[in-house]
């Protein structure tokens, strides 16, 4: 992989990258061989911080400092609420309103590590805001912008209003995934996409406002869902 291919902005203090889609940020606790990006960053660069993460199935913007002083200072204001994050996501179903937010708190299941749900009890608090951008026959695409960032929280949200992300095999309803598998060819992803963030960054003393397309392997699933009658 060449990472000037996939590079939407870089200077002395951080690279930010477009992360395909099957891709993980971090090392495999599990297994270490497996491609990620750090890994492959710690090559090019004698020292690189993780500032914030993607899910391994979905695609789009990851930021990575170069310094523990920006990188201290950047995940702070990803700690405070201070990144205005866009998502665009493919759905099933169709969500009752054309916008509205999501306030549910969210926890990993006990008997189950790594896998999240509502706990109106436990959970932290967790709030999403979507927006309906485009209704087809049984699936909607939307902008989506979380104000918290917990582990699957957009996933676990929009499931939790019945409109599951296309593709997400973890926490598609049954219905929707026998959907999915009549749709399989045309499903060859989690169709969830980190299309733009935007903060002040201090080094240059001005808002910074990053974005990343649809990937085109994302854009021929929704061109095929519109004939899905």
């Amino acid at each position: 992989m060449n990472i000037k291919d996939i590079t939407i902005y870089e200077d002395e203090n951080i690279i930010v990258l477009d992360k395909p889609s099957g891709l993980l940020v971090v090392p495999d606790r599990f297994d270490s061989a497996k491609k990620n990006f750090y890994s492959i960053l710690k090559d090019s660069y004698k020292k690189i911080f993780i500032v914030h993460r993607l899910d391994k199935d979905t695609s789009g913007i990851v930021l990575f400092a170069k310094n523990s002083f920006i990188h201290r200072d950047l995940s702070m204001l990803w700690e405070k609420g201070r990144v205005y994050k866009t998502y665009y996501a493919l759905v099933h179903s169709k969500p009752e309103k054309q916008q509205g937010v999501i306030n549910k708190p969210v926890a990993e299941l006990k008997k189950k590590k790594g896998v999240m749900c509502i706990d109106f009890k436990n959970g932290k608090k967790s709030i999403t805001e979507y927006k309906v951008l485009k209704r087809f026959n049984r699936f909607s695409f939307l902008e989506i912008h979380p104000k918290t960032g917990r582990t699957h929280q957009i996933r676990v949200h929009l499931a939790s209003i019945g409109c599951p992300v296309a593709g997400d095999v973890l926490y598609n309803r049954p219905e929707a995934t026998n959907l999915k598998e009549k749709l399989k060819d045309n499903m060859p992803r989690l169709c969830l996409h980190a299309g733009g963030i935007r903060f002040f960054y201090e080094p240059a003393k001005k808002e910074l406002e990053l974005k990343s397309p649809i990937p085109d392997d994302m854009r021929e699933i929704l061109k095929n869902v519109k004939c899905i009658m």
